[in-house]
């Protein structure tokens, strides 16, 4: 993986805890020449993620929206801006730089981003691995929610085995690097008949 593109939240009223993982994560990016593709904000876990890959020499592409481009939103030390028209621009342009996507903590834009990738690599739309980093736990009610999907027969399990979590960036990483799409799923998934 030479690009990952992260999701994640920009509020500035969370726990500290989630903004020292996000610029870790950036850290550990940077370290490993792996390009950082996010949604060029500099508030929240967005700014901290971003600037954690630019403290360690990395590269940092930020795609952001014309009403996002603001002062007060805008990370103005990236290595590259680009604005796309709209979400659904900023997304495909997101995706397109993107050899895999890791979602940080985050809300409904985060997980907007997150299903998405997930249903795109579930229909075969995408071959790039999909992870989470779970944060002080953060994702464990979702992690529960997939699995119950599983058990009552929305989710194949392949399906739900391909999107990785894990407490650590490095763990992260090296869990994605293994990824194989569950290609047979997709086939099964996409039946005809």
């Amino acid at each position: 993986m030479k690009s990952i593109c992260v999701f994640c939240g920009s509020s500035d009223s969370v726990h500290a805890d989630y903004k020292t993982a996000a610029f870790q994560l950036g850290i550990v990016l940077a370290k490993r020449r792996i390009r950082l593709v996010y949604g060029g904000g500099k508030t929240g876990l967005m700014g901290e993620v971003a600037n954690g890959a630019l403290s360690a020499g990395g590269e940092v592409i930020g795609i952001i929206i014309p009403s996002m481009n603001t002062p007060a939103l805008a990370h103005t030390g990236l290595t590259r801006m680009d604005v796309a028209p709209d979400m659904h621009g900023r997304k495909a342009r997101m995706h397109e730089l993107s050899d895999g996507y890791i979602a940080l903590p985050g809300g409904f834009g985060t997980w907007d981003e997150l299903f998405e990738t997930i249903t795109w690599a579930q229909t075969g739309a995408h071959e790039k691995p999909v992870g989470m980093l779970n944060v002080k736990n953060y994702y464990a009610p979702l992690l529960a929610a997939m699995d119950h999907a599983v058990n009552e027969g929305f989710v194949f399990e392949e399906h739900r085995k391909a999107v990785f979590c894990e407490m650590t960036s490095e763990k992260l990483l090296d869990e994605m690097s293994k990824y194989q799409h569950p290609r047979e799923a997709v086939k099964r998934w996409l039946k005809k008949d």
